[in-house]
Formats: structure tokens, C-alpha cells, sequence
């Protein structure tokens, strides 16, 4: 697997678009992710078409639903050999252990903490008490004792998870390069800063994606790193 640690998120509704964007970019990235978008739009047959430009698949369909239902669809996308998969943390600790057994041997298994988009206002919506960092830091060591290999989290949080779960796979969304626009991104921090304070994998969309330059773009922030 690439050392590379930034995943490249192809947030294109047309294959054609996708794969054009990945394989301009390929060098200069450790891996692609492919979202519930673009599962949606193309299914099985997208992510085998993105998988023979060569990079990990990291497939984020941050699935969530009774154990049984989690671990059935879990088998079902083994035979597209991703390298990372997203769950619900908070699905429960039943849901995230029958995810990680049924998952791939070289599988990553990854539980979403709380979305990069929302704030503690929607927190409070939603009947989460408390703030942002507590229900992260509560829902990843439920993730660690569920044994699953990860969790997903903003780079705020990210410090403070690596500090408790020394060896866990953490992913940071929402990246945006020094002086880059937020767009729906309410927490966000650099690709340097989420890599300093311990992200293992820096999923960076928009900055690169839909820059007019992908390629420069990429370089720029494989530089910072």
C-alpha cells in the first residue's frame, strides 16, 4: 500500500469524470475514495473500473442498520477488495463487531464518528447532548472496543483520539489547504496539521477534485506533507 497518506475523493456523479480526475492525479495521491454518491450511481462495476488505475480503494459507505444487515452487505462488497470501509460508530457495538468479522482480511473497517458538517447546534437537534469533542472521543473508544481498526473524525478531535488509541487507523475528512474555501465543511483543518496531530489517512475532495489544476493542486498539498 502506498505511504502516500492523502485518498483522493471522487465526488463525480459521471464515471468518465472520475476516472479522467484519478488518473491525472494518480502520482501524487496514496489513495481513492468512492462514496455513497458514486456506489449509488455505478455501482460494483464504477468501483472496478476505478480500482485498475492501481490505488487502494477506500470505499465510504458509512453503512448503518441492525448487525446482520451491516455484516450481509459487508460480504457483499468483499469481492471489491477495499482497502478501507466506513460504518456508523453509532450503530452500536453489536453492528461494528459483526462489521469487522465479516469484513475482508486486508479490510480496514473504519466507524464514522460524528459528520464533518455538523456542529454541536445540530448536535443538540439530533438529541446529542454534549459537545462535538466528547461524542467523538465516546464513540471511538466504543469503536476500539467493538475492534474495529479506526474511526473517522475531524482534524480537531484527531490529537486527542490518537493520544488514547495510539494504533488506530484514523481518517480525517474535510481537509482544506491553508487559505482554501470551507464550502459545507464546518470543522476543518489542514492536510499538515491532521497529519501532525496523527491522521493515518488525510481524505482531501474539492481543494484537488475540482481545482483547475488537479495536478498542481495534488502536488501543493503532497508537499506540505
Amino acid at each position: 500500500m502506498s505511504t502516500n497518506p492523502i485518498y483522493l475523493a471522487l465526488d463525480f456523479p459521471r464515471l468518465e469524470t472520475a476516472e479522467a480526475v484519478a488518473r491525472k492525479v494518480a502520482g501524487h495521491i496514496g489513495g481513492l475514495k468512492l462514496g455513497l454518491e458514486f456506489f449509488c450511481a455505478h455501482g460494483h462495476h464504477g468501483v472496478h473500473e476505478i480500482a485498475k488505475i492501481g490505488l487502494p480503494i477506500f470505499l465510504d459507505l458509512k453503512l448503518h442498520d441492525i448487525p446482520n444487515t451491516v455484516a450481509g452487505a459487508m460480504q457483499a462488497i468483499h469481492v471489491l477488495e477495499p482497502a478501507i470501509v466506513t460504518v456508523h460508530a453509532g450503530g452500536g457495538r453489536a453492528m461494528m463487531e459483526d462489521a469487522k468479522a465479516a469484513a475482508g482480511e486486508h479490510c480496514k473497517v473504519v466507524g464514522v464518528t460524528l459528520l464533518t458538517s455538523l456542529d454541536e447546534g445540530d448536535m443538540t437537534a439530533t438529541g446529542i447532548g454534549g459537545n462535538a469533542h466528547d461524542q467523538v472521543m465516546r464513540l471511538a473508544e466504543l469503536a476500539q472496543s467493538s475492534g474495529l481498526d479506526g474511526i473517522v473524525c475531524s482534524g480537531h478531535e484527531v490529537a486527542a483520539v490518537h493520544s488514547q488509541w495510539k494504533d488506530g487507523y484514523l481518517v480525517v475528512p474535510g481537509l482544506r489547504p491553508a487559505g482554501g474555501a470551507m464550502g459545507d465543511q464546518k470543522r476543518a483543518v489542514t492536510p499538515r496539521q491532521a497529519r501532525d496531530a496523527g491522521a493515518s489517512v488525510l481524505v482531501v475532495g474539492r481543494p484537488i477534485a475540482r481545482a483547475e489544476d488537479p495536478v498542481a493542486a495534488a502536488r501543493a498539498i503532497e508537499a506540505t506533507l
